[in-house]
C-alpha cells in the first residue's frame, strides 16, 4: 500500500471522501489484483455507503458469464487487454448498479511473454457517460504490481470524481 506523504491522505481515503461528498457509488471488477482494490476501498470506515460490490473475475469464464465480457473479445485480444478492461468495467457498473466501476486486468507474474510482459496492466473506469482505459507497465514483485495497480485505479477514480 502506498504510504501517504506528510499531510496527504491514502488514495482509498481520498476516493471515499469524494464518493461520499458527491453521493456516488463504485463497483469493482478485478482480475490480477484479486480483490485488493475492493479491500482497500472497504478499509475506509463508512465505505458501505458507496461501495456497491465487486467481482473477482480471475478466469475468462467468470469475465464472460458474470461480467458480460464478450467471448469474441477474449478470443481476439485476450484477458489482458484494453478491450477486456473496458468490458469488465462496463459489466460491473451495470450488474452492480454503481455510478462508477473500476476494472483491473493484467500480468502480475510469474508467467511472461513478449506479447503480455510481466507488469502489463490495464485499468478501466466506466460511468454512465464514458469508459476510459489506461495501460500501465509496473515493475517489482507480484505483490508490488498488485499494490501499484490498486493505487492507480484509486487515483483514476479520484480524477473522475473531481472532473464530475
Amino acid at each position: 500500500m502506498t504510504m501517504p506523504v506528510h499531510g496527504e491522505k491514502l488514495p482509498e481515503s481520498a476516493a471515499g471522501e469524494l464518493l461520499a461528498s458527491n453521493k456516488k457509488t463504485v463497483a469493482c471488477a478485478e482480475s490480477c489484483t484479486g480483490g485488493l482494490l475492493t479491500s482497500r476501498l472497504t478499509d475506509v470506515p463508512g465505505s458501505s455507503a458507496y461501495v456497491k460490490g465487486a467481482v473477482v473475475s480471475y478466469t475468462d469464464e467468470v469475465k464472460a458469464e458474470v461480467l458480460g465480457v464478450r467471448r469474441e473479445t477474449l478470443a481476439a485480444v485476450g484477458a489482458v487487454s484494453k478491450e477486456t478492461a473496458a468490458e469488465m468495467a462496463e459489466g460491473a457498473r451495470k450488474k452492480l448498479g454503481a455510478d462508477y466501476a473500476l476494472s483491473v486486468t493484467g500480468n502480475a507474474g510469474p508467467g511472461i511473454s513478449e506479447e503480455k510482459p510481466l507488469g502489463l496492466v490495464y485499468i478501466g473506469i466506466a460511468s454512465a457517460d464514458e469508459t476510459v482505459v489506461h495501460e500501465f507497465r509496473f515493475t517489482g514483485t507480484r505483490h508490488e504490481i498488485k499494490e501499484a495497480a490498486a493505487d492507480e485505479a484509486l487515483y483514476m477514480l479520484c480524477r473522475a470524481l473531481k472532473k464530475g
